[in-house]
């Protein structure tokens, strides 16, 4: 078999041939010469052993919806496309409407987006004037122009605009997905109401300890609803305006994720009038408050289940559950109906029943319509029906369109995300991105930052803006511990959550430097003695989200990490918007960094934030030191 190696494929001047060298002394057969039929100019080209680079058609994709092609808002459709990396250099959107192509296309260069170990991603944002819109792609790098319509790969552009080109029909605005406008702007505090303070001690448990003695899995310290009302300018004055709680009905764990009763506050929490109480104060201070939905189970005392352990097969809620095996029971550890893992407390819905539907879409109706809460946070989002997740947001958007809907998913999310489901997810993929860079140390900047890119391109724009990035919860070990406890490594990723985009979420007690490693041990009491607090790192999460609240471009979607070869772990990224750009630097090892960084194409004065420092005239290069774990933040002006 010959040994050959295809050097370039395209059209130039009239020919229209694969040229191929072929190695050593053997040729093709029928062939007289190394190379086949090519032009002057190629012969030329393979005779200097110039190999010419051509566009990977293998690596280029892109399709019709999901996060290559969709509605960003009621006028804006974003096209996405992925290139080898490094193979394309630029990339043209060729568009219009396919009624009236001769008097509305344009062309529209298309932006580079991001890049990850081995693609480019680049978007183009267009606003079709009928609402309707055909494309196709071209595609260039300095030895190839490539035509890419729907239909496959062409070296001319399509003579036939009606045939074969990708097609977004129409811009339906019930089609768009738009999350809650005020989340993207929101900074998350979560709850966990058992251990967060007591603030009524006639309501504790009977067997209830002291505050901040040793959490176990079923002990209860007396947190309560009241605890939270009592503290509730310590939370504005940090600076959050939104509150996510840990389930709060009645149940038998300090947990709550094994439900007794759907519509009633566990009474050693407090009362549904007292958390309406809480809920309007809460408003009254700017805060929204977003409950925890347990829809995937229930608990083994809620009625239905008592009632099936009870009766078998003759009871009436028999189809309310999935039971494997009859009488329902656990063999060798392992329950003979679905649950929760294998908890035999947490018994596994059935969501196909009507009867169950309706069930728990009632409860997710009351506790908007009669309590006014803001949302929900869906448990074991990932375990339950697409059919039954389509229903719930039905119901809860017709009553607050403004409702905030987030997962629970760790993993891939698009097909909860396509704006029939979730306005977002838990975003554990960032979680893990910033423990392996901030807290383990086991990827350089680089690293870190290909892995951001994947994350941005895998997802459309809006729903990166409303993801609930959090940095640790009630189930992972705190992110300080994971730091072996430096501060200065939490500190990073700290700046890092509130300069980047989504709605940044704290774990309550993070604020003040509490640790703890897997469940039991992160659900300790909140450190409520200002003595034991630390204070400083305290302000400094106050003035991160000071930061967050006082620029837009933290909160919006212009991002961009440039990499600095002499520094592999100095992390420097780009953020802006149409008012401001700023260029955030973390120095995320131990060692002090003396380095030049280049701000391409802005030429402005510089000033840190947190020192009010200026550059002394216009630079688009930027000289600094930073101590280890240091980190800056600077704003470009104009004067």
């Amino acid at each position: 078999m010959n040994s050959c190696e295809i050097i370039s494929c395209f059209n130039l001047e009239g020919y229209d041939k694969i040229q191929t060298k072929f190695k050593g002394n053997e040729t093709a057969k029928g062939s007289t010469s190394d190379y086949h039929e090519v032009s002057p100019f190629l012969r030329l080209q393979a005779a200097k052993g110039w190999k010419l680079i051509m566009i990977q058609q293998e690596a280029v994709y892109h399709r019709m919806g999901q996060n290559w092609s969709y509605a960003y808002d009621e006028s804006t459709l974003h096209i996405r496309i992925r290139t080898k990396r490094d193979n394309v250099s630029q990339i043209d959107l060729f568009c219009g409407d396919k009624y009236g192509w001769d008097k509305t296309h344009e062309v529209i260069p298309m932006q580079h987006m991001a890049s990850d170990s081995l693609f480019d991603y680049w978007q183009a944002a267009v606003r079709p004037v009928y609402r309707r819109l055909t494309y196709y792609f071209a595609l260039y790098n300095k030895d190839e122009v490539l035509y890419y319509l729907e239909k496959g790969f062409f070296s001319e552009p399509p003579a036939i605009i009606y045939e074969g080109l990708f097609d977004f029909p129409f811009l339906n605005r019930e089609d768009v997905h738009s999350p809650p406008a005020w989340v993207k702007d929101a900074v998350f505090y979560q709850i966990f109401p058992e251990r967060f303070a007591n603030g009524d001690p006639t309501n504790d448990p009977a067997d209830v300890l002291d505050w901040g003695g040793t959490p176990s899995p079923r002990n209860f310290f007396g947190g309560d609803l009241q605890g939270v009302l009592d503290h509730l300018d310590y939370l504005c004055e940090l600076g959050i305006t939104a509150i996510y709680f840990n389930p709060l009905f009645e149940a038998t764990t300090n947990h709550k994720y094994d439900i007794k009763d759907y519509f009633l506050v566990d009474p050693h929490l407090g009362t549904n009038a007292l958390l309406k109480e809480l809920v309007d104060a809460c408003h009254s201070k700017g805060i929204r408050v977003i409950l925890d939905g347990v829809f995937n189970h229930c608990g083994h005392t809620f009625p239905p289940f008592v009632d099936l352990l009870t009766n078998g097969r003759s009871s009436r809620y028999a189809d309310w559950f999935h039971v494997r095996e009859w009488p329902p029971q656990v063999i060798d550890g392992i329950p003979t109906y679905d649950t929760f893992a294998f908890e035999p407390i947490m018994p596994k819905f059935n969501t196909e029943n009507p009867e169950v539907k309706d069930y728990l879409l009632n409860v997710g109706r009351y506790w908007i319509e009669e309590i006014g809460v803001d949302g929900w946070r869906l448990d074991v989002a990932n375990e339950v029906s697409h059919t039954f997740w389509r229903q719930f947001r039905n119901t809860i958007k017709s009553i607050n369109p403004e409702a905030y809907l987030v997962g629970e998913i760790m993993h891939d999310s698009l097909p909860w995300l396509l704006g029939d489901q979730f306005d977002a997810v838990m975003n554990y993929p960032l979680t893990n991105i910033q423990i392996n860079f901030f807290a383990h140390g086991q990827i350089n900047a680089a690293q870190f930052s290909l892995s951001i890119a994947t994350m941005l391109a895998n997802y459309p724009q809006q729903i990166t803006e409303a993801a609930f990035n959090l940095l640790d919860s009630h189930d992972t070990t705190r992110f300080l511990t994971l730091c072996g406890g430096d501060i200065r490594r939490l500190k990073l990723a700290v700046l890092f959550q509130m300069t980047f985009q989504g709605a940044p979420c704290i774990y309550y007690g993070d604020e003040i430097g509490m640790e703890g490693k897997y469940d039991p041990d992160n659900r300790k009491c909140m450190e409520w003695d200002i003595q034991k607090q630390n204070r400083e790192l305290f302000e400094y999460y106050r003035w991160t989200i000071s930061l967050r609240k006082s620029h837009t471009a933290f909160r919006s979607s212009g991002f961009k990490s440039l990499e600095i070869p002499d520094h592999p772990r100095l992390l420097v990224y780009e953020r802006w918007d149409e008012h401001s750009r700023f260029l955030i630097v973390l120095n995320n090892e131990e060692v002090l960094v003396d380095a030049t960084i280049p701000v391409p194409g802005t030429d402005a004065i510089w000033v840190n934030l947190e020192t009010q420092k200026r550059t002394e005239k216009f630079t688009s290069l930027l000289h600094l030191n930073l101590p280890e774990f240091g980190y800056a933040v600077f704003q470009a002006v104009n004067k």
